[in-house]
């Protein structure tokens, strides 16, 4: 795998999308969809869609932050799906309430967000295709767990998941959730995503709406028919 001036697997997440789209060539005869996870997924997912010239629209999953440690997902929710990790929600003194008041926080962040990148596009169809569900990097795997079930709820035919880079563990537990997972970078010493790159600046709202919309450049509007992968009300 190409390196960077310091020795990391990436120099940004336009070069990890690149690499990913490479691994997943032998996926372009399905003619799937690229549904990235914002916001970090999505500049690795407009790479990826490049390469497979393939549509390209989000699928918006909020993490259930852990109490104290934010950034720790201890679960996750996305359209009619909310997963939580028991094990860790108890490690973290996540109780109940805590969990309760937090989902509904997100299901708000969430409805903003799907309305904030795609505007009036309509979802790129799920129902009876291959999707391709792309982040950045896979820590807990929470909310990666939750967009594939919220795929197969909507009707997925199958639901490839890939990233850069992602814990061992969790790359390894992710395969009995999607119909294949694909990993670039698994290191053993795997702490945080933002490791792996050179550059793990934040993505803005406004740069996932740009994504979407170049990769209408390839593809159109991104309707092909309309999902139900839509955000709880």
């Amino acid at each position: 795998m190409p390196t960077t001036s310091d020795s990391l697997p990436f120099t940004d997440r336009q070069q990890a999308g690149k690499l990913l789209g490479e691994a997943l060539e032998d996926w372009r005869a399905a003619a799937p969809a690229v549904l990235a996870l914002p916001r970090g997924g999505v500049p690795v997912g407009l790479e990826v869609a490049r390469v497979l010239r393939a549509p390209l629209d989000v699928l918006v999953v909020r993490k259930l932050g852990a109490p104290l440690q934010p950034e720790l997902a201890v679960g996750a929710i996305a359209a009619g799906v909310t997963f939580v990790d028991p094990r860790l929600a108890a490690a973290t003194g996540a109780s109940e309430a805590y969990l309760s008041r937090r989902i509904q926080e997100e299901r708000l962040e969430l409805a903003r967000r799907e309305a904030a990148y795609r505007g009036a596009r309509p979802p790129v169809a799920v129902m009876g295709r291959t999707i391709i569900v792309v982040d950045d990097g896979l820590a807990t795997g929470a909310t990666a767990r939750a967009a594939v079930r919220a795929l197969r709820r909507a009707g997925a035919a199958r639901v490839i998941l890939a990233a850069p880079v992602g814990s061992p563990d969790s790359v390894e537990s992710l395969r009995t959730e999607a119909d294949a997972v694909v990993c670039l970078h698994t290191p053993p010493w795997f702490r945080a995503v933002g490791e792996a790159y050179s550059d793990f600046s934040q993505t803005s709202d406004a740069e996932v709406r740009s994504c979407l919309e170049e990769a209408e450049q390839w593809t159109g509007t991104p309707s092909g028919g309309q999902s139900n992968v839509t955000p709880p009300r």
